[in-house]
């Protein structure tokens, strides 16, 4: 059974950092750390989880400032894809050097690539690639369950004014990629609630279903 955990570790962005792990094996992830958190890392030890892979849904600042804290602290790989891994060690391409905060985290240590899996215990996590927030955007899918990161929200979209963004690639990645997943199919975003395909299909203001 896998178990899902929520930390907002940058109270000022609201980015979600999801911890992901399996009940029996008590093998993890952690997705999007935003920033270091000693409390989260007590948990973890708490829960005695071992976590393999730091995934960044994509290279943005305000979800990869606890990367280095937490591979370190936990000897986990950092996995993001490939078309983002330049971000993870530019300040300005991953744009926290203009909000006063520059971060440079640790180099990736495994590139995602689509259909790539990651693995939590017995079970198997896919890699979506979901460009249109960032070129090398990802979400995460596991049996009714998935990671949004930025390219979906509730009732909304990632953004896309950023240099690497695009609107037409978000809203194809969200019609063509994600809401063809079950309509049960409880979603785990980047920032806010979490919400499910059938939701979003149904009421999403920025993009259909059909």
């Amino acid at each position: 059974m896998i178990e899902v955990k929520n930390y907002v570790l940058l109270p000022g962005y609201e980015t979600n950092t999801w911890l992901v792990y399996d009940a029996n094996s008590r093998q993890g992830i952690l997705i999007d750390p935003a920033a270091p958190s000693d409390e989260l890392l007590n948990q973890i030890s708490e829960l005695h989880l071992s976590i393999s892979h730091i995934v960044n849904t994509h290279g943005h600042g305000d979800h990869i400032g606890g990367n280095s804290f937490f591979a370190e602290g936990l000897g986990a790989l950092i996995a993001i894809h490939e078309l983002d891994a330049p971000m993870l060690r530019d300040e300005r391409r991953n744009f926290s050097i203009y909000f006063n905060t520059p971060i440079r985290s640790k180099a990736a240590d495994q590139l995602l690539r689509d259909g790539d899996f990651i693995s939590i215990g017995k079970h198997l996590l896919t890699v979506i690639h979901t460009p249109g927030h960032t070129p090398g955007g990802i979400c995460l899918y596991h049996d009714r369950l998935l990671f949004s990161g930025d390219t979906l929200f509730e009732q909304s979209i990632g953004r896309t004014d950023l240099p690497g963004g695009s609107h037409d690639r978000i809203v194809q990645s969200i019609r063509h990629r994600l809401y063809i997943l079950p309509d049960e199919t409880v979603v785990y975003p980047g920032h806010g609630p979490k919400t499910s395909i059938r939701i979003e299909k149904r009421i999403n203001p920025f993009v259909s279903g059909d």
